[in-house]
């Protein structure tokens, strides 16, 4: 059979029907993803029916490379945080235009494929500091959580205090913390794509006590993506200051170890690790996948394209091959048909889905180790500054100075590798000359 060859399905110890039920399962998990992307383009200008066309588009491109070339049960879109640095960040904080963003994406998803291509792959991974790694993850949850929580008017912003509680008489407040509430009775009950049945319950109830308008309709053709298709490539040629630099920078790093930690987490799960050499079997294919997905997504008008921790769900129940991927691609453009029900999911809707997402990447905090003051000085300047300075790059860039300095001062100073002294530098640069 022409399927179980191309997937080895026999070796992997798997059926068709195991990974059919674990990209169904995989793609409830991560479907979320289709309302909120737009949501936060949205934000940053974009048209928000073109940004749903090109979310879809990224998603199946990602997932039918992952599933094709690498063979892993891991399902891609466009990634969670880096969506958010994306509006908040480099489009309204620094005021650079979302075509110029876009362009910006492509070109650190063509660093990306270069890297994957080259040996200095494993190399770079390991030249950040896991701390770090686990900081940045963690901090970007802490970040999106506050938006989710920002943007549903539950906080809002405060003279004396900085923020403070929102009108909790607000109909959509009220209706935001009904959603959160119902989103993480599901999760923790352990339901198979809480966060989506969270948030279409939550939609539902809104246009029940007309809180939200009903949709114009169920099932139409596909938003046409024309208003960003190929922004991304026209505008390259705006990427002509150190801000860009800084701004592609930080879309090739998180884009780097977020696709790289969660391709080993979801193998491990699957068991596709050498416990004798630590190995990952297929990850090379399957980081190029990532980078090769990225940059077409730039091109399609999305944000980065990333690995989804989601994928663990959908090995939970049975995937271990690329077929699941390929599942989930199938899903995602059988949902490209579902465009008009986006006018009911606002930010009270998202809200949980943010806040969610983000208490589930704070869980990396376990992995760092608070014990040695030298490694929890940078952790922790780059988790508060990313909420604090309200910019991921801005967090990434005092926690990669923070930790030379520290290390140093702690005699520890021939572990820091060249790349954190260089990362240091070119920080101290933005902050003098750009921020």
């Amino acid at each position: 059979m022409i399927i179980e060859h191309l997937f080895q399905l026999k070796q992997r110890r798997t059926s068709i029907r195991a990974e059919l039920v674990g990209g169904l399962t995989t793609f409830l998990a991560m479907s979320y993803i289709l309302a909120v992307n737009p949501e936060l383009l949205g934000s940053a200008g974009m048209d928000k029916r073109a940004v749903f066309t090109a979310t879809v588009l990224a998603a199946i491109v990602g997932c039918l490379l992952m599933g094709l070339i690498a063979n892993f049960p891991v399902a891609l879109a466009p990634g969670m945080g880096l969506n958010a640095f994306f509006t908040y960040t480099v489009v309204q904080e620094w005021h650079i235009p979302w075509q110029t963003a876009l362009a910006g994406v492509f070109v650190a998803g063509l660093l990306f494929i270069l890297l994957t291509l080259s040996k200095l792959r494993d190399k770079l991974i390991n030249l950040i500091p896991s701390a770090l790694k686990y900081a940045v993850s963690a901090g970007i949850g802490l970040f999106i959580a506050f938006s989710g929580l920002q943007t549903s008017g539950i906080i809002v912003a405060n003279k004396s205090n900085a923020v403070a509680l929102g009108n909790l008489h607000s109909p959509t407040v009220l209706l935001a913390i009904f959603g959160i509430i119902i989103g993480v009775i599901l999760v923790t009950a352990n339901v198979t794509g809480g966060i989506f049945w969270g948030m279409f319950i939550t939609a539902v109830v809104g246009m029940i006590f007309q809180i939200i308008p009903l949709p114009t309709g169920i099932i139409s053709g596909v938003p046409s993506v024309q208003p960003l298709f190929g922004q991304a490539l026209t505008h390259i040629t705006d990427i002509n200051s150190f801000q860009m630099i800084i701004v592609i920078l930080t879309f090739f790093i998180i884009g780097l170890f977020d696709t790289s930690g969660t391709l080993v987490g979801v193998a491990t799960e699957a068991g596709m690790v050498n416990h004798e050499t630590g190995e990952v079997k297929g990850v090379g294919k399957a980081l190029f996948s990532g980078a090769l997905a990225t940059t077409i997504g730039a091109i399609f008008g999305t944000s980065p394209t990333t690995a989804y921790v989601e994928s663990t769900s959908g090995v939970a129940v049975g995937a271990r091959t690329g077929l699941s991927s390929v599942v989930a691609a199938i899903l995602f453009a059988i949902a490209a048909f579902f465009s008009p029900v986006l006018t009911v999911i606002t930010s009270a809707v998202t809200a949980s889905a943010l806040i969610i997402v983000g208490i589930l990447m704070l869980s990396n905090v376990q992995y760092i180790d608070w014990t040695k003051f030298e490694i929890a000085v940078p952790a922790f300047f780059t988790m508060i500054m990313m909420l604090l300075t309200y910019s991921i790059s801005e967090g990434l860039a005092v926690g990669f100075i923070f930790y030379p300095i520290t290390m140093t001062v702690k005699g520890r100073w021939r572990e820091v590798n060249a790349l954190m002294w260089a990362m240091m530098v070119i920080f101290i640069l933005y902050f003098a000359f750009v921020a």
